[in-house]
């Protein structure tokens, strides 16, 4: 099964402002603002060609994303992805091999529609683990993903 870096999640407190500080510091070319509503987060990418930076904002203090920003007011580092040919495929051979898969059980998607799931810190060397399918699922729209104008 084949595997890439998809991207490296940062929380921040204000995505606009760390939109405007990744165009205007650094020079990278920042996406549209969409929303995952499921998820409770508002994000944008910065494409760097061999992977993404995603910046995400909590819209929920209850969320896992908003509490993550609870606990580190300023923003952080909070997960990176690989991107894998089949996420049910790559879970059930992980939990096989006793890694926890986070989660209910029911399928989850990213604001793209692709399924993922998420593999417990302790399991990755400390880090939070997301596994995202290189191919696209369901619609934007049934998964209540907005994008900001």
């Amino acid at each position: 099964m084949s595997k890439n870096l998809s991207h490296v999640s940062i929380v921040v407190p204000d995505l606009e402002a760390a939109i405007a500080t990744m165009r205007d510091v650094h020079g990278l070319a920042i996406g549209p603002i969409k929303e995952n509503l499921k998820q409770g987060v508002r994000l944008a990418y910065v494409d760097l060609g061999n992977g993404k930076i995603e910046l995400m904002q909590p819209l929920i203090a209850e969320s896992p994303v908003g509490r993550f920003l609870a606990k580190h007011p300023g923003g952080g580092l909070h997960h990176l992805c690989f991107g894998v040919d089949d996420v049910p495929a790559e879970t059930d051979t992980l939990k096989q091999k006793g890694l926890r898969v986070l989660g209910d059980g029911k399928p989850a998607y990213n604001v793209h529609g692709e399924p993922i799931a998420f593999v417990h810190p302790t399991d990755f060397f400390g880090a939070l683990l997301e596994l995202e399918q290189n191919s696209a699922g369901p619609t934007e729209k049934t998964l209540g993903i907005r994008h900001e104008s």
